[in-house]
């Protein structure tokens, strides 16, 4: 039972935040081509924000593990929140400023979260190291149905409300702030190994470099990665010409990408036992 209550209370303050990270997610693209945008403009926001996603992700370790993995979260949720509300921008520089936060949001929304958890996990509440799966199992199964209703909710309030594609991100701003301040009022603050971050970043370097597996794996990772980022960019102008609705296709994508993930796991755990590569 302590361990369920630890959990509900972990869930309650990162679902939230997933769920505002997907409702950016349908129609961004839609949205900068809305202000008057030209393509190669668009790519170049885009750029921005998976350039500072690259460049923090180097140092978010560090920086969650100095400043404190709550203060982390709640910077997280701030960060993304005035990320939404620059949207509502018709300038190019702020929408630029926009995606930065963006991605510094989201490169902490991706490490903070599971960091505190992991550290109260183990060291504050003693439970078994076994159930951690447990956890993270149910927040992949509650990420992929938000995914999913995140592209629906998106293509409804698109819709419904006067504001066109803004719409999803002035909605997901709620959820950032009642993750944040869920956090900030009822998590404890936890915080890592202070270490400079020319240190951390050599360790795993000579780490990858000591290992051909580790590299071959993070090529791969990283390949397949920027397979995504081009397909996040092409799909939205390809489809809109033949005008279907985008919130829906984004629905469709998760729970395809859903799907799969679940045959894999089926695959090496049923009766194929299939192995990975």
């Amino acid at each position: 039972p302590a361990f369920r209550c630890f959990q509900r209370e972990f869930l309650l303050g990162y679902l939230p935040a997933l769920a505002a990270d997907w409702l950016q997610g349908p129609l961004l693209f839609q949205l900068l081509q809305s202000r008057g945008f030209l393509r190669s403009q668009i790519a170049a926001l885009y750029s921005c924000g998976f350039a500072s996603n690259v460049a923090f992700g180097l140092i978010s370790g560090v920086f969650v593990d100095r400043l404190g993995r709550k203060k982390s979260c709640v910077l997280s949720s701030g960060l993304c929140s005035v990320s939404c509300l620059l949207q509502l921008s018709r300038d190019f520089l702020a929408l630029a400023v926009g995606r930065v936060l963006a991605a510094l949001g989201t490169s902490l929304l991706f490490s903070a979260f599971e960091s505190w958890y992991i550290h109260e996990h183990l060291e504050c509440h003693d439970f078994p190291a076994e159930w951690i799966p447990d956890t993270f199992s149910r927040v992949a199964l509650w990420n992929s149905g938000l995914a999913v209703a995140a592209g629906l909710v998106a293509e409804l309030v698109a819709e419904g409300l006067a504001l066109g594609p803004v719409a999803p991100f002035l909605v997901a701003v709620p959820f950032l702030a009642l993750s944040g301040i869920f956090a900030g009022k009822n998590w404890d603050e936890n915080y890592g190994k202070s270490r400079p971050c020319s240190k951390a970043c050599g360790e795993g370097l000579r780490g990858l470099l000591s290992d051909p597996r580790a590299l071959l794996l993070g090529l791969v990772q990283a390949l397949v990665e920027s397979i995504l980022l081009i397909f996040a960019f092409l799909w939205t102008p390809v489809l809109e010409p033949h005008e279907i609705p985008l919130g829906i296709a984004f629905s469709g994508f998760t729970a395809a990408s859903a799907a799969g993930s679940a045959l894999f796991r089926r695959g090496i755990t049923g009766r194929l036992r299939l192995q990975p590569l």
